[in-house]
């Protein structure tokens, strides 16, 4: 059986993936993030997703429990005014981040990067491997709610803004705030399924050989 592995350490990408009854297990790089995009110096909140995917997706890659399996690595940038935001860890950057978007949008783009680590002339009669290496970028237009300033308060207090792409979360409290999407939601939670689909039939995979029994 084609195996799956998840390069990223994200809840909610996990959750995606059991949800859509695609089996997988999960594999945590250790990319640092801000030196990936310093030795590249990609500003661009598009190519800066799908840089950091395949980063993370390439380092699992490399690690011996990849053999034979299919490696996915994802990241999410989201983009207002034209600049990347990704974490922002602490409570005044996020705090300054969703005042500036309240009644505005801006685009989430997540990068997808898969790696074929199967053997490309398998001895034991399992499926040939295709050697492929490639990626997508799933982006989607959000709107946000004008937000109170106690409404912005009590979001930080929570936590949840402080270490997602964005200040914001589309699938948990953040959801509240959010007026509209133009595009796949679940690109904004993080993972596109249908992105996946499509990377998969790359390889010569169909998704539902990874589904679920």
């Amino acid at each position: 059986m084609t195996r799956l592995i998840l390069a990223s350490a994200s809840p909610a990408r996990a959750k995606l993936l059991r949800e859509a009854h695609i089996a997988h297990t999960t594999v945590v790089s250790d990319v640092d993030e801000d030196a990936v995009v310093a030795r590249y110096g990609i500003s661009d909140p598009h190519d800066t997703a799908l840089l950091l995917a395949r980063a993370k997706a390439e380092a699992v890659a490399a690690l011996p429990e990849a053999e034979g399996a299919l490696v996915l690595g994802c990241d999410s940038v989201f983009e207002l005014d034209g600049q990347p935001h990704g974490k922002p860890h602490d409570a005044d950057v996020a705090r300054e981040r969703i005042r500036r978007m309240s009644g505005r949008h801006g685009v989430l783009h997540t990068g997808h990067w898969l790696v074929d680590c199967r053997d490309t002339e398998p001895k034991d009669g399992s499926d040939a491997g295709s050697g492929a290496t490639i990626g997508a970028v799933a982006s989607a237009g959000v709107y946000f709610a004008q937000l109170t300033d106690a409404e912005i308060d009590a979001y930080i207090a929570t936590g949840e803004p402080l270490q997602v792409a964005g200040s914001f979360t589309i699938d948990s409290r953040g959801g509240a705030f959010i007026e509209r999407v133009d595009g796949d939601p679940l690109a904004v939670v993080g993972l596109s399924v249908s992105t996946l689909r499509k990377l998969l039939a790359s390889a010569h995979v169909s998704i539902t050989d990874l589904w679920e029994q």
